[in-house]
């Protein structure tokens, strides 16, 4: 429970004229600002491992490796820890096929993570492709992962929260029928299958037509269920058993969100601070950024549901841009921004994913070279371009550097730096015969629901390289703030000391049917015959 005279201090700071943006300058290190972390993490599952840390599981769709991990001490300062999914296995659709499928908007969605004490093993479980619930396990959280078991076609865990129980049983909560019920499932000792299923509430309860987000807890000897109506509000649930029957009420209902230009927070975890007081983790939807953890306390009442803790000085009510820290500050000196230098290391930083699944034959790491990029696809479509590495974009004004050695490009090659999304824009290499040009390439762009490519962009922009050149430095900056104006602009440069802008300025897309925002990517691919490559000699952002 939140302390009298914690809850007294907070209520006057919120109270007063420098809540809000100016809160954390004012009052030092004993405030925090949301965004916690201003990048796309969307979907999160926090809970507490055996170390004490908090363990932040999210999901990203399409991108492989699957379900990121994220760690912290004092629920603000988070570092990039791995991924519960090594490779996507399911269906031919997540490695790129030249002909069929493509999963764009599939894979992993909200799921869940859990340590169990019993036989020390984290599970992760989710449904992919609306249809197969997975069960990975792992000893730790830095992997490695296995996959285990999945329960079948047809058994679908949507938007799933695990409870391991006092006594060690294991129940998850999920969406069935389309958001119109909620289901509870008792799993297996071992976890492995499902022994009851029960329906446990519906939405009209509350006046909802619909739900989903689940997340499952046990406080204080009652049962709880988290769950929010897609945009705009997050209900709380509440049982002596975690059969029900259940009671809800909501917890944030269209509570305006602290970042300017974002959406209300409303689906997200429920999670106790050392200090045993109580916090909602949510996320904001802030495109053409993503949607960006923020992070407010919470209060529960005598009858035993929580409030959220809001800035009262605003009409209506609003989640707060600051507030107090709910723990020391245990920085973790993790950059979210750096350069990598791809010849020292012997693994991709786990803050990399490919779009879909790469082909890992076309890929490798060289001491002396770098991140070689081998052409893995034959095509003139980006979004059907196999080894495609991405990096989330972070802050309000991002950018990203790639320096590549493209002295291995062949006849038809395409190879170069994206703003990468449903529409997307790039600086790219193109070579033809022995000439390769700088090109400014804008609005290639799939179907935000069927991920089918609509338009393959324009040239907007080109300049041919003097012979001869062997390395190319090419430079994204992107207006990344939901407020902001959007623009992105594209440069190049050869010396990697004077750049030159190509193209003009694209505007980002803001849409919010793809739910991932933008990112970074380095690409390269062949569109006459395979054979060529080049070296990602250093990628760095700020």
């Amino acid at each position: 429970m939140l302390g009298a005279a914690w809850l007294t201090g907070l209520a006057l700071l919120a109270n007063t004229p420098i809540f809000g943006a100016q809160a954390a300058a004012t009052c030092g290190a004993k405030t925090f600002k949301n965004p916690v972390l201003y990048e796309d993490f969307p979907d999160n599952d926090i809970s507490v491992g055996p170390d004490g840390a908090y363990y932040f599981s999210a999901s990203n769709f399409h991108y492989s490796p699957g379900a990121p991990i994220l760690r912290s001490y004092d629920l603000v300062d988070w570092e990039f820890v791995g991924h519960s999914i090594p490779r996507l296995n399911f269906g031919d659709g997540y490695d790129l096929p030249a002909t069929g499928e493509r999963s764009y908007r599939g894979g992993t969605w909200a799921s869940t993570l859990r340590y169990r004490k019993s036989n020390g093993l984290w599970y992760w479980i989710g449904c992919t492709n609306f249809w197969i619930t997975w069960v990975f396990t792992a000893p730790k959280p830095e992997g490695p992962w296995t996959q285990k078991a999945n329960y079948g076609g047809g058994v679908c865990f949507y938007d799933n929260g695990l409870l391991i129980d006092d006594d060690d049983t294991m129940y998850v909560v999920y969406t069935y029928d389309g958001g119109k019920q909620v289901n509870v499932t008792q799993l297996a000792p071992d976890g492995l299958s499902t022994v009851r299923t029960e329906k446990v509430l519906v939405p009209g309860q509350v006046g909802a037509e619909s739900v989903e987000g689940n997340r499952m807890y046990k406080i204080n000897g009652l049962y709880y269920i988290l769950n929010d109506h897609p945009g705009s509000t997050a209900y709380v649930w509440k049982s002596t058993s975690p059969w029900g029957p259940y009671e809800g009420q909501p917890l944030a209902d269209s509570v305006p969100g602290p970042v300017p230009g974002g959406g209300a927070p409303h689906q997200g975890s429920l999670v106790q601070a050392p200090s045993g007081d109580w916090y909602f983790m949510s996320f904001t939807w802030a495109y053409p950024s993503g949607r960006m953890p923020v992070l407010a306390p919470i209060k529960f009442q005598p009858s035993g549901f929580p409030t959220l803790v809001t800035n009262i000085s605003t009409s209506p009510p609003s989640w707060g841009v600051s507030y107090p820290l709910p723990a020391p500050k245990k920085p973790l000196n993790y950059p979210w921004t750096r350069t990598h230098s791809f010849t020292s290391v012997s693994a991709l930083p786990v803050s990399f994913e490919w779009n879909h699944n790469p082909d890992t034959s076309k890929f490798s790491l060289s001491s002396s070279r770098g991140l070689i990029l081998n052409t893995a696809s034959v095509t003139t479509d980006l979004y059907q371009a196999r080894n495609t590495l991405t990096h989330r974009v972070h802050g309000e004004f991002p950018s990203a550097t790639a320096e590549l050695d493209i002295s291995g490009m062949a006849d038809g090659d395409r190879a170069g730096l994206a703003a990468f999304r449903d529409r997307s824009a790039y600086i790219g290499l193109h070579k033809t015969g022995d000439t390769v040009s700088v090109v400014a390439l804008f609005n290639a762009t799939i179907d935000e629901w069927s991920g089918t490519t609509l338009d393959l962009g324009s040239v907007k922009g080109s300049v041919d390289l003097p012979q001869g050149t062997g390395k190319v430095s090419l430079r994204v900056k992107m207006d990344a703030r939901a407020s902001g104006d959007h623009k992105a602009s594209f440069e190049y440069s050869l010396d990697g000391k004077t750049w030159t802008g190509l193209g003009g300025v694209f505007e980002l897309y803001t849409g919010w049917a793809f739910f991932l925002g933008y990112r970074f990517a380095v690409f390269n691919y062949a569109t006459k015959a395979l054979g060529g490559n080049v070296a990602v000699l250093s990628f760095g952002t700020a």
